[in-house]
């Protein structure tokens, strides 16, 4: 699932969340070229490997399952690939996204405006973006949880909880990046330090003691 930071770089009429420029599905791999242009390899049982024809103006990306997401410089997003529940295809009307994520079947979009937008599947709540919910500033989508760092550093998580990976721990705070897995959850601190929460299974939420990541 691609990470959302905080920070921004501008486009042509929106200001766009900083990318980066590389996402991985379950069996797919995207590349954002530098002239706006999106490379794709690896399993193409859904489609996903097929960039539409002539989709250029690109400045993030992002790989769910079995299907692909690009948003574009003017704020709209594209979808390709498997649709069994509607996640690559974006709402009509969509625009003045500055942010996406792409979780299992579904996707997320950051507004300009802070809130957030979700479609596909929603057998898991994972499309309930809490009444209000504003003043958001990175998104991140797992298996069938949302994640959404608000600008004062507290996360905000719905969907599937079965591990609690849709609940950030208790006093969370000075939060500038977020990333979703499939059953757990990570948040980058101020200071540099990682805390992860969800399923533990493989160890996955069991930060490396000491561990201090580079800040955005």
């Amino acid at each position: 699932m691609r990470v959302a930071t905080p920070g921004g770089e501008a486009s042509a009429s929106v200001r766009v969340v900083r990318a980066v420029p590389l996402a991985g599905g379950a069996y797919h791999s995207l590349a954002l070229k530098p002239d706006g242009t999106v490379v794709a390899w690896g399993n193409n049982d859904g489609g996903q490997l097929n960039v539409p024809a002539g989709l250029s103006g690109v400045v993030a990306i992002a790989a769910g399952q079995f299907y692909s997401l690009a948003l574009k410089a003017d704020g709209t997003v594209v979808g390709w690939g498997h649709n069994n529940s509607g996640q690559a295809a974006p709402p009509a009307g969509l625009s003045g996204v500055v942010a996406i994520g792409a979780g299992g079947f579904h996707s997320l979009a950051l507004k300009s405006d802070g809130t957030v937008v979700a479609w596909g599947r929603n057998t898991e709540g994972q499309l309930n973006v809490p009444a209000g919910l504003s003043g958001v500033a990175a998104i991140a989508a797992g298996w069938y949880h949302s994640l959404a760092l608000k600008a004062d550093g507290t996360v905000v998580a719905w969907g599937l909880n079965n591990s609690g990976q849709a609940a950030p721990p208790a006093g969370l705070s000075g939060v500038v990046a977020i990333g979703a897995g499939g059953f757990h959850s990570l948040a980058l601190k101020s200071d540099g330090t990682v805390v992860a929460w969800g399923n533990n299974y493989f160890g996955q939420a069991s930060v490396p003691a000491g561990l201090v990541v580079l800040v955005p």
